[in-house]
């Protein structure tokens, strides 16, 4: 096969994100693949910095454990268990629509969801305990995270006051960084970061607002024309919500990707000028888009599954998402470098 060189754009979606994970351990088993940059937001953020503090220190296989060693420990089990109980812990597990049911009407789920729909995280949560901050701080070296070498990293966060997208790259990819591209303002505080321009503290709220994830870094950062965007939000659902809950969680996976659908038809807008001699060759990038997805799978589940790391629902997400990589890949590997393998148009029209 002839090498490739891509740029990913990782969405975000709590615990769904282990879809991503599964998508990436497969990606990771190519050896012609590099992959220059990595656009991120919330969970594809965490996923992002994963992969970097692990290739850093031992290439492909060192980025599938550091991956699994996130997932695993958020899920509350060892990274070190062996493979017959994880795939015993497969078998055994209910369906995803089951599990998502079981949560959906779990009582601890149900007064959590009526909680913050009452009272805000300065309220609820008045010392601002984060739940992933240690686990980002124990998992993750900065410094490996942040290197020059290897791919080029760019997480998104939305600034509360201005409402505008804020880009973490470099060294100022932090602990911080991470959780600010995470917080959903109705369960966390705004995550508070200094201003390099201003010496100020400024507060974010979740990068999916406004990215989820940004695709323009990679836009100007990298030379790869090809963008590989890893779904987890369904673009599309065949039923119409009726409970409260599905009418909120398909608001929020609208929301979530309308910033993404925008940038996918500027690009559209490019390609178009540019091939019809409008824009000479050249002065503008051609970007050809891919798309890793299963919405089959995602439209199972909903809210709950998001804030809730389920251990059997985890190994099935990271499962669809291997397996949606491998399909990607046996399809459309001469797609990369060449042309787009989803309909851009179909997308956002």
């Amino acid at each position: 096969m002839t090498r490739r060189k891509i740029n990913l754009a990782l969405q975000g979606g709590g615990a769904h994100g282990a879809f991503t994970w599964g998508a990436l351990d497969r990606l990771l088993d190519e050896d012609q693949v590099d992959i220059e940059g990595i656009s991120a937001t919330s969970a594809g953020a965490m996923n992002a910095a994963a992969l970097k503090h692990g290739w850093m220190t031992g290439g492909s296989d060192g980025a599938k454990k550091s991956l699994a060693d996130f997932w695993l420990r958020l899920a509350g089990l060892d990274a070190s268990i062996p493979d017959p109980v994880m795939d015993w812990l497969r078998v055994v597990s209910p369906a995803p629509d089951v599990i998502a049911r079981a949560l959906e009407f779990n009582p601890a789920v149900i007064a959590s969801d009526a909680m913050t729909r009452v009272l805000s995280p300065y309220q609820f949560n008045p010392v601002n305990y984060h739940p992933l901050r240690s686990i980002v701080d124990d998992l993750l070296d900065f410094e490996n995270v942040c290197a020059v070498e290897g791919p080029k990293l760019f997480v998104t966060a939305t600034h509360v006051k201005s409402g505008k997208p804020r880009v973490f790259s470099g060294d100022g990819i932090t602990t911080d960084a991470i959780l600010a591209s995470a917080c959903l303002p109705t369960l966390y505080q705004a995550i508070q970061i200094e201003d390099p321009k201003t010496g100020e503290m400024e507060s974010y709220w979740d990068g999916g607002y406004m990215g989820n994830p940004a695709l323009f870094p990679l836009f100007y950062n990298t030379e790869s024309p090809d963008i590989l965007i890893v779904h987890i939000n369904p673009l599309e659902r065949d039923d119409l919500p009726h409970t409260s809950t599905e009418i909120l969680n398909r608001i929020n996976e609208i929301s979530f990707n309308a910033s993404l659908l925008r940038e996918l038809r500027a690009i559209d807008l490019v390609n178009r000028l540019t091939e019809q001699g409008i824009i000479e060759k050249g002065r503008m990038k051609h970007h050809f888009i891919h798309s890793v997805r299963d919405d089959a799978f995602m439209s199972q589940l909903g809210i709950a599954t998001k804030i809730t790391p389920n251990k059997a629902l985890l190994l099935q997400l990271h499962d669809a998402g291997h397996m949606a990589m491998d399909t990607f890949l046996r399809e459309h590997w001469k797609d990369l470098g060449q042309r787009n393998s989803v309909d851009l148009r179909a997308m956002f029209s």
